[in-house]
């Protein structure tokens, strides 16, 4: 079933998207400058060297719609982060509009804001407002930063007071069915000396079904604000698990401030097309971020991830590991970036990107990169790229193993590395069985 009526991203179905919206005066305009921006810019021409390697030709935007309050949504395919998990909260939407919502009144108690965004922009507007795009993500980034600060719906918000600790993970899942549309904002705010755990996972009913190749594809277009202030402390975790119909666009932007410390794992297995722009800033004085990507490809699925992290302030330290295993006729494109600002000495950065390549027609681009303006800094970047060695396969043979069963031992291994510096056990369970489930022989 479609989520929408209105025909598509035009100016009519932009006014008629907020008057279905009954939000402050504030959002609105924001969403308006937004639009005026979407309308202003281009999409992205092919010999931009952030595109040149990523083909959106095939997307029309014409096939999608915004969500309108008359359409029902489906119901959510099950979450896999959150399975047999004792959670402190957790927020559903489908199709960019929310179904579910829950926080546990011990936290709530304390202060803690949490839930769907569509709510709490109305009932916590001043605090929203603070924050909601304008520190971290720039909507005037791109075209589709743009259409997203204008049209962003189903999204999720959590805000944790000072010297708050919560114990269990928060859960965001988005939804998305054939055909249907997510502009998702997600909005995470830790104040000083604050920590959380939050788990954001995308979903899709015909990977749910265990269908991965539909007849009607889907549109995503997100945003995930973090900020971070001194001394606060968060694990972030981000499964894309989107079918191969899906195209996929999101900007992420973490702030982390003075001291504090922030702990991101990706883990990117689904969409047609992903292109994803991950930035990381460390903008105050002793931060320290460590990002951990899990990338794994099939078929003709194209995932580009563009990561930047940014030293702004002296004696930050940064830690970007990124491991993509590639099957069939797939590719995968990382551009990464340390940027040390003329003041940010004594920081210390690094970037690693490896490709495991389990088909000859699989392709992997890594273009690690340096932009340094300090004198006294540690900054270094590496990458790889190879395939299975066979002889690994003939020795797992020889011990009774098929050929399937043996390449799926090296993958295992191969991200083993990221594995190990997950620290919620039902994550790491969840990721490697993930991968592990779509991986079938070497050719």
């Amino acid at each position: 079933m479609s989520a929408t009526t209105v025909p598509s991203f035009s100016t009519e179905a932009f006014e008629a998207f907020l008057k279905t919206r009954h939000e402050p005066e504030w959002l609105t305009q924001l969403r308006r400058h937004c639009w005026e921006i979407f309308q202003r810019l281009d999409w992205p021409a092919r010999n931009d060297e952030e595109w040149i390697r990523t083909d959106i030709r095939l997307l029309k935007l014409s096939q999608y719609s915004l969500p309108q309050d008359n359409n029902k949504p489906a119901d959510p395919p099950p979450a896999l982060l959150a399975e047999g998990v004792q959670l402190a909260g957790h927020v559903t939407a489908v199709d960019g509009k929310p179904q579910s919502a829950a926080v546990d009144k011990k936290w709530t108690d304390k202060g803690v804001v949490f839930g769907s965004l569509d709510e709490l922009v109305n009932t916590h507007g001043e605090l929203v407002q603070k924050y909601l795009l304008t520190r971290a993500v720039n909507p005037e980034y791109d075209r589709f930063a743009a259409l997203h600060g204008a049209c962003w719906s189903g999204g999720h918000f959590l805000y944790v007071p000072r010297n708050v600790s919560i114990g269990d993970p928060f859960h965001f899942l988005s939804a998305l069915s054939a055909g249907g549309a997510d502009l998702g904002h997600t909005l995470i705010v830790l104040e000083e000396g604050a920590e959380a755990t939050v788990m954001c996972e995308t979903a899709s009913q015909l990977v749910a079904a265990g269908t991965q190749s539909g007849t009607t594809g889907s549109f995503h277009n997100g945003a995930l604000e973090v900020i971070l202030a001194p001394r606060a402390l968060l694990r972030l975790v981000s499964l894309q698990n989107w079918s191969d119909q899906v195209w996929n666009f999101a900007h992420q932007k973490a702030l982390v401030g003075h001291d504090a410390s922030l702990q991101w794992t990706i883990a990117a297995m689904g969409s047609r097309l992903s292109k994803v722009n991950q930035h990381v800033e460390l903008c105050g004085k002793g931060a320290e971020c460590q990002v951990n990507g899990v990338l794994f490809t099939e078929g003709k699925q194209h995932i580009s991830y563009h990561t930047l992290q940014h030293h702004a302030a002296a004696q930050c330290r940064s830690d970007f590991l990124y491991k993509a295993a590639l099957q069939d006729k797939s590719r995968t494109v990382w551009r990464g970036m340390i940027k040390v600002d003329p003041h940010a000495q004594k920081t210390d950065g690094y970037q690693r990107n490896d490709n495991l390549m389990l088909s000859t027609e699989a392709r992997a681009d890594s273009i690690p990169g340096l932009e340094i303006e300090a004198d006294d800094v540690r900054c270094t970047h590496g990458s790889t790229t190879g395939k299975v060695d066979e002889e690994l396969i003939f020795y797992a043979q020889a011990r009774g193993l098929s050929r399937q069963e043996a390449t799926r031992i090296i993958v295992s291994g191969f991200f083993q590395q990221i594995f190990d510096r997950i620290t919620i056990e039902s994550v790491r369970d969840a990721l490697g069985h993930a991968i592990l489930r779509r991986v079938r022989e070497y050719s």
